[in-house]
């Protein structure tokens, strides 16, 4: 063993622990949903996942998978291309397809891989990506792993994508790569300006919509449809584990050329194991509620704007928005974790956020609704919030 690699680590460990950039990880002992009950035996409200529609603990869906286990087995123990292809695998590719309005889909065992393998299997070096600032790390970490040439622009600005569209005109191939919601600020891209370039600069447009896909838009397609953009858009990647019931997986979909060149060549689809049965069936059944249920994207916005409206009335700095991700600004992350850690003693579960995971200087505590709120549980959550404002002098 190396004794000098081991000390170096422990010291940059003790060094992120003073700076208050610890990221402990809390254990909860019951299924996922709006009470959970953490290590100790404490039930508190969760106000930090991302089960927007409240269908992590949903009785359909659990069952759906059970059923699962005697029809397909508990996994299939093989990538796609070998032997880890089943029905259901297929009959959930399509129903994404039909549910997003495209041509057609393939599934990975997350978002992260199927950005992870996107960019170098469709593009080289005689190409560009055009990225937004803010983008997930799995966007960003994709990029990295592609040879075409790399340009950055600043969050949703337009004027700014439009230079580096121009800087970017002598590539043979360029794409727009966005997420649809950015995950720390909970704000929107701007999917109809950008589609609009992506004419003018005859450039394709990729949106991660993993925190949209189910809730946002008049039918839950995500941001394609809330921007009016859903037959404009060439590449959508999202995730099941958030709104779509919260487990794992992940997927791409769009153009049918792209998605069967994807078949043959993204690496993370063809070494990773195939998603376990139990997630694919499950994932049949959430897309078969959400297009029966809309009382849910229903609650899960009326939620958000109680909340909003409330923590505003409050003086609290809030980004602002119409998405259930609702960033509470504090700035210093010292702040920002004895905050996190002061709501816990009154039975709210929430997170301080700080660099890396943002910017240095934007610490803060990202709450996130979900329809499996009720009202009295916003204004628990909201008094706790008063009451630690008031402590920590965030606000009078």
């Amino acid at each position: 063993m190396n004794k000098d690699f081991i000390s170096f680590l422990q010291s940059q460990i003790t060094e992120v622990q003073a700076n208050g950039l610890y990221k402990h990880e809390r254990e909860i002992t019951s299924p996922q949903q709006a009470e959970i009950q953490i290590a100790g035996g404490r039930k508190v409200l969760n106000f930090c996942a991302n089960n927007y529609l409240g269908l992590a603990n949903n009785p359909e869906l659990i069952q759906a998978a059970k059923e699962s286990y005697d029809k397909f087995g508990f996994g299939l123990a093989s990538v796609r291309f070998i032997c880890g292809t089943q029905t259901i695998h297929h009959q959930l590719e399509k129903r994404i397809s039909q549910f997003l309005k495209t041509d057609d889909s393939i599934l990975y065992s997350s978002c992260f891989d199927a950005n992870g393998g996107l960019f170098e299997t469709l593009l080289g070096e005689q190409d560009a990506i055009i990225s937004d600032a803010l983008n997930h790390a799995s966007i960003i970490d994709g990029i990295r792993l592609c040879k075409a040439s790399r340009f950055k622009y600043n969050n949703n600005d337009m004027h700014d994508l439009e230079d580096k569209l121009k800087e970017a005109a002598s590539c043979r191939f360029k794409m727009i790569a966005t997420d649809g919601v950015f995950s720390m600020d909970g704000t929107i891209a701007n999917l109809k300006a950008i589609c609009d370039l992506a004419d003018r600069y005859n450039a394709l447009v990729m949106v991660d919509d993993s925190h949209a896909v189910g809730f946002i838009g008049e039918k839950g397609r995500g941001t394609p449809e809330y921007c009016g953009v859903l037959d404009r858009v060439d590449i959508i990647t999202g995730t099941l584990g958030k709104a779509l019931g919260g487990a794992s997986g992940g997927f791409t979909s769009g153009r049918k050329e792209i998605i069967e060149w994807l078949r043959q060549r993204s690496r993370p689809y063809l070494f990773s194991n195939t998603l376990a049965p139990s997630i694919a069936s499950a994932s049949i059944k959430v897309l078969d509620l959400i297009e029966t249920r809309g009382d849910l994207r229903e609650k899960l916005q009326e939620n958000s704007r109680y909340f909003r409206e409330k923590m505003t009335k409050l003086g609290f700095n809030l980004v602002p928005g119409v998405h259930p991700i609702i960033p509470v600004m504090l700035g210093e992350a010292k702040l920002a974790q004895e905050f996190a850690a002061r709501m816990l003693t009154h039975g709210i579960y929430v997170i301080g956020f700080c660099y890396p995971v943002v910017p240095q200087g934007k610490a803060r505590i990202r709450t996130q609704i979900s329809a499996a709120h009720s009202k009295e549980d916003i204004d628990r959550a909201v008094k706790a919030f008063a009451t630690v404002g008031k402590e920590l002098a965030v606000i009078k």
